[in-house]
């Protein structure tokens, strides 16, 4: 029916140049064609009787009568755009995703499973049985052939032990086994009996050399099948954990949403569809999806704040604004959250090793959509691009992750499992990451083999660190994670370790940032990170001989 109305409307569209008349036979000819396309013959889809009632109704009405269809029905959608609607499709979008993360998580548990259960051992003496097949006339093939005297099971263990085996260990075994080839000592009788135990030594050791290659790609092939189930899994439980953000009713806010929806409403601003979540820390975060802004007409994004402020009680302001007239879209999408209670100010200062024209460190501050802070900073191995290039890749995985809806430890596993199955020599990079919930006034860190962070109120300064690898020299993720609640006037610092490294009168490395920090009197965090870094400098002599970076933020509540 749908569909007939809409063909029918459309010809009639295009047939009105012709007056009424032309609109009448436009939807006349469009229900004949879909009729027959529907059912094969000419009963219609829409009734004569009702068509002749509607092209009447059309006929009668004077030209100089303006109909305008709003005026009878407003600019309400009877296609269903609110709550009950998304219920229903949000469950079959939370049923699909579901299934989707339970298939890839039985890819996951599959590729997890250790391909390489064929000991080294058997894989060796079932290779070199193979290859003697060929050899039945050779003094040493019963021997080498009877798995019950275990005579290459010692030959692979001399094999281990010196990765090649001669002719004379040969006979040595077999004389520690009291067995002894006859005719060894008669030179006139020895020559085929020696020809035939060198040809054997050669065919174990070749035979040896192609299993231990063999096995090293086994090795390898197993390790990246290890990762890939790593980041299967990962990407398991960031789909379940969309399902579940999608479909959670843990707090109904519906009369809530029903006010604002009211109170937009009166102020003429139209609210297609809204939807309230508040997360464990109680912020609140407000999706709002409104009709598309007229060209002359700004967002209004002020006054919703207001609205919702009154509604739910506390300070909601603007978090991120998707225009669909700037996006060429149908809705514009905004999302509101509680207003921070804690400011934060960031201060940087960067140096690059002499001779390189970029730093292999790399640093990112952005605002999630939760409200939360990520302050990121990463240290390549080496120095120059190489090294910028597996930061810069860290840093960027770690912020579009968290984005995307991945969790915390998922995230950092998957960042190294992928840098671990691509990396090569030295190709690594330390994660010294901030979390900062400038709402509920709680700070996480997460070190991967990053440098100490210092904390700083008034005099006293407290050390973080972890002795941990970075990202991507081991399939398996050595995290330390932190959390701390923040203070008001807290100051934190990260560097990298070639601010550390700058003082080589410090065996304690440490020490040297801790004591300057405890005497500086300024509380500028631009200030704070130009001093840490010239120090640094100066310590190696006016050279820096490493890539430098100093990030430091200040915590203050409003």
């Amino acid at each position: 029916m749908l569909a007939s109305f809409a063909l029918s409307g459309m010809i009639a569209g295009v047939l009105s140049r012709f007056g009424r008349i032309g609109v009448i036979v436009g939807f006349t000819i469009g229900n004949i064609l879909l009729s027959f396309v529907e059912n094969g013959n000419t009963v219609p889809i829409i009734y004569t009787r009702e068509i002749l009632i509607a092209s009447l109704g059309l006929l009668l009405v004077p030209k100089n009568i303006q109909i305008n269809i709003e005026d009878f029905f407003g600019k309400d959608l009877y296609l269903p755009t609110g709550s009950a609607y998304n219920f229903e499709t949000n469950a079959d979008t939370v049923y699909k995703l579901n299934t989707v993360s339970e298939t890839i998580n039985e890819m996951s548990r599959t590729y997890k499973e250790d391909q390489n259960t064929t000991d080294k051992k058997e894989a060796f003496i079932q290779e070199l049985g193979s290859k003697l097949e060929d050899m039945q006339d050779n003094v040493l093939y019963e021997d080498l052939a009877n798995e019950e005297n275990k005579l290459t099971s010692e030959i692979f263990d001399i094999l281990v032990e010196k990765e090649n085996i001669s002719k004379e260990d040969i006979i040595k075994l077999l004389e520690n086994r009291n067995e002894y080839v006859l005719g060894y000592e008669d030179f006139d009788t020895n020559m085929k009996i020696e020809e035939d135990i060198e040809k054997v030594a050669e065919l174990i050791n070749e035979t040896y050399k192609i299993e231990k290659v063999n096995n090293l790609w086994k090795h390898r092939i197993n390790e990246n099948k290890k990762v890939i189930s790593s980041q299967l899994n990962g990407v398991s439980k960031a789909i379940s954990s969309v399902a579940k953000n999608i479909f959670d009713k843990s707090e109904d806010f519906e009369e809530e949403e029903k006010e604002i929806t009211l109170l937009c409403a009166q102020r003429e601003i139209e609210i297609l569809d809204i939807k309230i979540k508040r997360l464990e820390n109680k912020r609140y975060i407000i999706n709002i999806y409104k009709a598309p802004c007229k060209d002359d007409e700004q967002c209004r994004t002020e006054e919703i704040e207001k609205i919702l402020s009154k509604a739910l009680g506390e300070d909601i302001v603007i978090q991120k604004e998707v225009c669909a007239v700037k996006n060429k879209q149908n809705l514009c999408k905004q999302i509101y959250i509680s207003k921070d209670r804690f400011l934060l100010q960031i201060g940087i200062a960067k140096e690059n090793k002499k001779g390189f024209s970029v730093s292999g460190d790399y640093s990112e501050q952005t605002k999630l959509d939760d409200g939360k802070y990520l302050v990121a900073l990463s240290d390549g191995m080496g120095n120059g691009p190489e090294a910028m290039k597996s930061s810069k890749i860290a840093v960027k995985m770690l912020t579009r992750m968290l984005e995307s809806g991945f969790d915390r430890d998922t995230s950092m596993e998957l960042i190294n499992s992928s840098m671990y199955i691509n990396s090569v020599e030295d190709n690594y990079a330390t994660l010294d990451v901030a979390i900062l919930d400038l709402y509920s006034g709680n700070i996480e860190f997460m070190k991967n083999g990053a440098c100490p962070t210092y904390i700083k109120n008034r005099k006293q300064v407290n050390v973080i660190k972890s002795i941990s690898l970075p990202a991507g020299i081991l399939d398996k993720i050595d995290l330390v994670v932190y959390d701390k609640d923040l203070s008001d006037g807290d100051i934190i610092v990260m560097t990298t370790d070639g601010i550390l490294e700058a003082n080589s009168e410090y065996e304690n490395k440490e020490i040297w940032v801790k004591n300057l920090l405890e005497e500086m009197e300024t509380d500028s965090v631009q200030k704070i990170a130009n001093i840490l870094l010239k120090e640094a400098v100066d310590n190696d002599f006016g050279v820096a001989k490493d890539d430098m970076t100093v990030i430091v933020m200040k915590i203050k509540k409003m």
